[in-house]
C-alpha cells in the first residue's frame, strides 16, 4: 500500500530546520506557532522518527531529521516547480535587495524560496556586501530595500531587532585562552573598533592575526582555531560557536538590524517580501 507524505507538513519541517526556530517559521509560513508544531508533529507520527531534539532555547534536528532535510528540499523544490509550471503567474519584474555579510545565514535563504514559491515570475537580485556601501546603493537607488547592522537608524528605517554581540570560534577551540589574543576581521567590519576598544579597556593584549574583504577566509582562520571573531547571536556558522569564556573577554554591546525600503518600491509583491523579512529578522 502505498503512502504520501504531506507536503505541507513537509514543508514546516524544513522550514523549522532551516531558521532554527519554530516562532519564526511560523511567521514565514504565515501560520500560527501551534499550527506548525502540529504539522511537525504530524509528520514526526506518520514516519514514526522524533525530528527535532526540543529545549527551552529553540529546536535542533535529530539524526533522522537531518536525513530527512535533504529529501525535503528536493521534494518541495519540485513541488514548487511544477506549481510554477503550470500556474499562471501574475507578478513579473525585479526587486534589488542588500543584506549585510553577516545577517545573511541563517533566516535568508528561505525568506528568498518563500518569495519565489509565492512570486515565481519576480527576481530578486541580491547584493551582500557592509551595511555602508549597501546604504550607499540604497541612496543612488541601485537597491530597492536593504537591511543593516549598525549602531543607530537614520530616517526613514525601521529597526527589526536588536541583537547582542558575541565571541565566536572554532568549536572546543582554545585561540580565545592566547595572549595576545588572536583576532580576525574583514577590512571594514565596523565591529573591530568596539572590540579592540574593549579588549584595550579590560587590560587584554590582543593582534590582528587576519585582515581580509573576504567572510570567508575570517570564518576559515576561525574554524582552524587560529584567532577568534565576533558575531551577532543567531548568526554563528555551523563552522564556529560561541566562546563559553566566562567573562575572561569583556562583554559586548548589541547592534540593531534596521530595514530601509524605498518608497519606489510599491505593489503585492514587494511587500510581501518587506513582510518576509520583518517576519525572519524581527524579534522573538
Amino acid at each position: 500500500m502505498a503512502h504520501n507524505l504531506d507536503m505541507t507538513a513537509l514543508r514546516a519541517f524544513a522550514t523549522v530546520a532551516e531558521v532554527g526556530s519554530v516562532t519564526r517559521a511560523a511567521g514565514l509560513l504565515h501560520l500560527t506557532q501551534s499550527a506548525v508544531s502540529m504539522q511537525v508533529k504530524r509528520l514526526e507520527d506518520a514516519l514514526g522518527r522524533a525530528l527535532f531534539e526540543r529545549s527551552g532555547r529553540g529546536v535542533a534536528l535529530t539524526a533522522d531529521g537531518e536525513q530527512l532535510l535533504g529529501h525535503a528540499r528536493r521534494m518541495l523544490a519540485i513541488n514548487d516547480e511544477v506549481w510554477t509550471r503550470f500556474t499562471d503567474a501574475a507578478f513579473e519584474g525585479e526587486i534589488a535587495l542588500g543584506v549585510p555579510n553577516d545577517v545573511v545565514y541563517p533566516a535568508l535563504p528561505p525568506v528568498l524560496q518563500r518569495f519565489h514559491a509565492e512570486f515565481p515570475r519576480m527576481r530578486v537580485t541580491l547584493h551582500s556586501s557592509y551595511t555602508q556601501r549597501l546604504k550607499d546603493m540604497f541612496r543612488h537607488g541601485d537597491c530597492d530595500l536593504i537591511l543593516t547592522t549598525e549602531n543607530g537608524l537614520d530616517a526613514g528605517g525601521e529597526t527589526l531587532s536588536t541583537l547582542p554581540l558575541i565571541w565566536v570560534g572554532a568549536p572546543g577551540g582554545r585561540a580565545w585562552r592566547q595572549r595576545p589574543l588572536r583576532l580576525a576581521f574583514e577590512t571594514r567590519n565596523i565591529y573591530r573598533i568596539e572590540v579592540e576598544a574593549a579588549l584595550d579597556a579590560a587590560g587584554i593584549g590582543w593582534e590582528m592575526a587576519v585582515t581580509s574583504d573576504m567572510t570567508r577566509t575570517i570564518e576559515v582562520t576561525c574554524a582552524a582555531d587560529l584567532a577568534v571573531h565576533t558575531l551577532l547571536e543567531g548568526t554563528v556558522p555551523a563552522t564556529l560557536e560561541p566562546i563559553d569564556h566566562g567573562g575572561i573577554l569583556p562583554a559586548l554591546s548589541s547592534m540593531r538590524v534596521n530595514l530601509y525600503v524605498a518608497d519606489t518600491l510599491k505593489g503585492e509583491a514587494g511587500q510581501a517580501l518587506v513582510a518576509l523579512l520583518r517576519q525572519a529578522y524581527g524579534e522573538g
